[in-house]
């Protein structure tokens, strides 16, 4: 599960930065870590032991759960109830995905 975790920072904090010089005006120097973000993103994939398409699945839940904390923490945003439990209906999702075949 951290690793799921990780993983979804590096991409959030790789697709933040961007939009961050895009879209509010900041540093094009953002870019640079950005990229870092990005190509660590692509290297802890290749850390999962299982089939590709089925951890991509199961961490399509951890993403989902790790962009509303972010929604929650970084954009100072409460999410909805509603977001919430698509949480948890994401999260019940990749548990069978992840687990299903076992």
């Amino acid at each position: 599960m951290t690793l799921f975790v990780l993983t979804a920072l590096a991409e959030i904090v790789g697709c933040w930065l961007p939009y961050l010089w895009l879209r509010q005006g900041k540093s094009a120097w953002l870019l640079l870590p950005a990229a870092g973000a990005l190509s660590l993103f692509a290297w802890l994939l290749t850390l999962h032991p299982a089939a590709s398409g089925r951890v991509y699945a199961a961490y399509g839940g951890v993403y989902i759960s790790v962009a509303l904390l972010w929604l929650r923490f970084a954009d100072q945003v409460r999410p909805l109830w509603s977001d919430w439990l698509g949480v948890a209906l994401c999260l019940c999702g990749a548990a069978v995905i992840a687990w299903g075949g076992r």
